[in-house]
């Protein structure tokens, strides 16, 4: 049996915001524009300042402080002035806030939503990891970002043959 997958948990005020905003008068659109963009608009091309207000409210509404991502980034500004240089990044595979991520699985469609809070949020739960919900998924433990695509997997290393002959 197929379940249905589930919309991304964007905030009800930003969906029923760019939902409605085909049925907005036009010069509440430009209104609009101006407090989201600080200038006029560019053209009167509707359906172009619909799609960018949308964008714009999803980029506002999504663009949260990252304390990980700051601590990571001060971490390797650090190292980099002292060694002069760039380490290898570190292994956060943690996508942005809102990012939806799809996977299919014995033929079931399955959708997982990143949160601001750096947490997951699948079939209406929350969960801390991606393995978390792997495992909830398939019933066995898996790497969650592996399991998802966002690693990819380790290649096998080069086997040493012993022994000199062929």
């Amino acid at each position: 049996m197929s379940t249905p997958t589930r919309i991304p948990a964007t905030p009800p005020s930003i969906v029923s915001q760019i939902a409605r905003l085909p049925d907005v008068p036009m010069a509440d659109i430009q209104a609009l524009w101006q407090k989201l963009f600080g200038a006029d608009t560019p053209n009167h091309n509707r359906q172009f300042l619909e799609r960018r207000i949308a964008y714009r409210l999803q980029e506002v509404e999504f663009r949260k402080v990252n304390a990980n991502l700051l601590d990571r980034n001060k971490r390797r500004i650090a190292s980099l002035l002292e060694t002069g240089k760039i380490k290898k990044r570190d292994r956060d595979y943690r996508p942005a806030a809102g990012t939806a991520l799809t996977r299919e699985y014995q033929g079931v469609a399955y959708r997982v939503v990143a949160t601001s809070d750096g947490q997951y949020e699948f079939e209406g739960r929350m969960y801390p990891s991606l393995s978390m919900i792997a495992r909830e998924i398939t019933g066995t433990r898996w790497s969650g970002p592996l399991f998802f695509g966002i690693k990819a997997p380790a290649k096998p290393k080069a086997s040493v043959k012993k022994g000199g002959r062929r």
